[in-house]
């Protein structure tokens, strides 16, 4: 029994510590509207047991092409985002969105231009502008603390697309729509609106999950939303958790209001921000149950305080 103990314990470090030549283990994709697949990635940090694999990676069958939205991770995460694709068309990816720039949605870029090298790799300018600065590199050396090594031999393929607010381009036999912001969840931010009445929000939206937001504003992730609020949709693809309906944009909305007026009502009482927290909390009780909410809510407060002084 010690041995087989052993051996598995030995065959988990494997697992945990495989490099450049191994690929995320397989996600199911999900045709969520017509020509339309995501793979809903776990919730949770980048890790070694989910193998830095964490985002929603999506792809249109417009036509004679295919375009994807945030193909993951890491050059593993987007080997496995390659392989899901093949099983759904032999087209080739001929454009790739990233939608901001955090790592963990586009270091699966190099996989993609192994698959299909003359892809075009399209972004936000101040996410170019970003990663060439040297973020890029930053993500990468992140995601291989997080997995022990697992995402090395990662490259970060850079976009060199600019994507404006409002740019339409005709893809296909597919309309694709570009939603940009500068002050949303990372200030480099795109939504990329499809004719087929989907969304991909990326970050700037999560469904029953508390976003990360050291690198954005409230104020200005509330504006976006609301004007995707104002689009004709049907399909809602979030940054992370489960693909849904329009009412994830106003429940990501109503999570921001609820807690910047709860901070400003405490923050007028001259409270700090330890003081404040557990009115904050019980303000913002219909959220509780949302993924990492208690481990984000105390920074969460911070921040609101810090775009009420910004005022």
């Amino acid at each position: 029994m010690r041995i087989i103990a052993l051996l598995a314990g030995a065959c988990m470090a494997l697992t945990a510590h495989a490099g450049p030549g191994d690929t995320v283990r397989a996600y199911p994709a999900q045709e969520v509207a017509p020509d339309t697949w995501v793979i809903t990635g776990p919730l949770g940090e980048p890790s070694v047991s989910n193998q830095g694999f964490m985002n929603n990676p999506g792809w249109v069958i417009a036509g004679d092409q295919v375009v994807v939205i945030d193909p993951g991770s890491s050059l593993q995460a987007g080997r496995m985002v390659v392989a899901a694709i093949r099983k759904t068309t032999a087209l080739p990816v001929t454009v790739v969105y990233n939608t901001h720039i955090h790592g963990d949605h586009w270091l699966g870029n190099q996989a993609i231009l192994e698959a299909w090298p003359k892809a075009r790799l399209v972004a936000h300018p101040d996410m170019i502008a970003k990663a060439q600065a040297g973020e890029a590199q930053t993500w990468v050396n992140l995601m291989s603390r997080l997995t022990e090594g697992y995402t090395d031999g990662t490259r970060a393929e850079i976009p060199n697309i600019a994507a404006t607010d409002g740019m339409s381009l005709k893809l296909g036999n597919r309309q694709f729509t570009i939603h940009a912001s500068n002050d949303a969840h990372s200030k480099t931010d795109i939504m990329v609106e499809v004719d087929n009445g989907v969304l991909f929000t990326g970050d700037n939206v999560l469904n029953r999950r508390v976003a990360r937001m050291d690198d954005g504003t409230f104020k200005g992730n509330i504006r976006i939303i609301e004007r995707a609020l104002k689009l004709p949709l049907k399909t809602v693809v979030p940054g992370h958790g489960e693909v849904g309906n329009p009412q994830i944009l106003q429940a990501q909305r109503d999570y921001f209001q609820a807690l910047m007026d709860a901070v400003r009502t405490e923050y007028d009482a001259g409270k700090a921000d330890y003081e404040m927290k557990p009115a904050v909390m019980a303000k913002l009780a219909a959220f509780q149950s949302w993924d990492n909410f208690e481990g984000a809510i105390g920074k969460h407060i911070s921040l609101a305080i810090l775009e009420i002084e910004q005022e």
